[in-house]
């Protein structure tokens, strides 16, 4: 099965290349910031641990699959030692004092560490535009946007500066940049892994997510991340999902679509053609696909972003420069908090701290935010439904292609507009994976909670369909 963890991991095991001759390759595509998803190098470290896998090889001790491997960091998660920015003005000089379970169980694995990378600032955009930074520009034509909020990593992975990136995915954050930059990227089944050490957006939906450019790296990948973690209540155990999983797509008899995702006026006519033609070739393989209800669009959107503000704003509350972060001090304790606050934040991360405290406040809770979370309890029903039908659910990532660089910022209702096809399956918390065939964003596959396998299975029938 196609892999560059394999390749990779075999040409250092033959000696073909050095570890550390391939980390430098990898820093030297990332040094220039061709396409502005580099945050900060982690150079010293990378080298060093490179250093100590070729002094393994050439002691002739066995090395593990990941060991050696170069990989991104999306600029949300504490590595400790590193600066951790959120691409925030707040956190721009912020160094985590421990790092992430996620990313510790790929260190422990040998993996290497090349870069935090851009994104959004605390994963609040659909751009990766709302950073101090600079925008992302797309990995196919630079002068589009990235996509986000992970956009650095899906670029990164997509120029090949590094082997696979770790992204974060609250509402489409790792499948919609995967879409727009030709690479899979998948949100795992929400508690499959630990969230200990990623900073919170809306915590009932964020997840860790491997962005790779082959299907089998995503697998490896998400094995090492996978498992309880004591630091985090959500986690549960799960077993590890094999090669053999994921190869025989035989068992999968029923693929169903949302009629209304394809209905929308947002989408686009040759985005809605491809889809269509993918589903026609699907049906062609003896395949059956059933049309399927589901709640529209724009009551997903309002859904999502109803909770998820109110989250974000409970979760940066702690933010107010006092324990650590970029403090601007005023005349009295509140204005410094106002004015720390209001500097620092950037005008998204402002509007959704505004939105989420309105949505929590006394006189609009039980009107607004109980009615959200009543939806997405409908939202979940609905998917449990629909999964006794179908195997997997099939939908386009995006309505429509990647915007150009500034237009979203113009506009921020649009931008959660396009959102849309992404949201309702991270209101389930199901294992959803971008694949890059189909339309131009790519293709979107669900599968019912902790199904996660089935995800990757049908991904490889549609690579070998498509």
């Amino acid at each position: 099965m196609d892999s560059k963890i394999r390749h990779i991991h075999q040409q250092l095991v033959n000696r073909d290349i050095t570890c550390t001759a391939l980390v430098q390759e990898k820093l030297e595509g990332l040094r220039p910031n061709s396409h502005n998803t580099v945050n900060s190098l982690l150079d010293d470290m990378a080298l060093d641990l490179a250093e100590k896998v070729d002094a393994k090889i050439a002691n002739g001790e066995t090395i593990g699959l990941l060991e050696g491997i170069p990989f991104g960091i999306k600029d949300v998660y504490m590595v400790q030692g590193t600066l951790t920015t959120a691409s925030s003005d707040l956190l721009k000089n912020y160094k985590s004092a421990y790092t992430a379970t996620a990313i510790q169980k790929l260190l422990d694995a040998g993996a290497i560490p090349l870069v935090k990378e851009n994104c959004d600032s605390f994963g609040h955009g659909s751009s990766s535009e709302n950073t101090i930074f600079g925008a992302v520009k797309n990995a196919k034509n630079p002068e589009l946007v990235g996509g986000g909020s992970s956009g650095g990593s899906a670029v990164n992975v997509a120029k090949d500066f590094t082997v696979f990136s770790i992204g974060g995915d609250t509402g489409g954050s790792v499948r919609q940049p995967a879409g727009y930059n030709g690479v899979y990227g998948l949100k795992p089944t929400y508690g499959r892994i630990s969230r200990y050490g990623l900073m919170a957006y809306a915590s009932s939906t964020d997840c860790v997510g491997p962005i790779a450019k082959t299907i089998e790296d995503i697998r490896i990948v998400l094995n090492v991340m996978s498992g309880h973690d004591v630091k985090d209540q959500t986690t549960y155990a799960s077993e590890e999902i094999s090669e053999e999983n994921i190869s025989n797509s035989e068992s999968i008899k029923t693929v169903g679509y949302f009629k209304n995702f394809i209905a929308s006026e947002a989408i686009d006519a040759k985005i809605k053609a491809d889809f269509l033609g993918a589903i026609e070739k699907i049906e062609a393989k003896g395949i059956e696909v059933k049309a399927l209800d589901f709640f529209e669009s724009n009551t997903l959107v309002s859904t999502y972003y109803t909770l998820a503000m109110a989250e974000t704003a409970s979760n940066l509350s702690r933010l107010d420069g006092t324990n650590y972060g970029n403090r601007i001090e005023a005349d009295n304790l509140k204005e410094t908090y106002s004015v720390t606050r209001s500097e620092n934040f950037s005008e998204e991360t402002k509007r959704r701290i505004v939105g989420g405290n309105q949505v929590l406040s006394q006189g609009f809770s039980d009107e607004i935010y109980l009615k959200g979370l009543a939806l997405r309890d409908a939202i979940s029903a609905n998917f449990e439904k629909d999964f006794e039908e179908v195997d997997v659910i099939l939908s386009p990532v995006t309505p429509s292609a990647p915007p150009k660089i500034g237009d979203s910022l113009k506009d921020p209702l649009a931008m959660y507009l396009s959102d849309a096809y992404t949201v309702g399956f991270s209101l389930g918390q199901l294992p959803t994976l971008t694949v890059p065939q189909g339309t131009e964003t790519g293709l979107q596959i669900t599968a019912s909670k902790r199904n996660d396998a089935l995800v990757l299975k049908f991904a490889n029938f549609l690579k070998d369909t498509i």
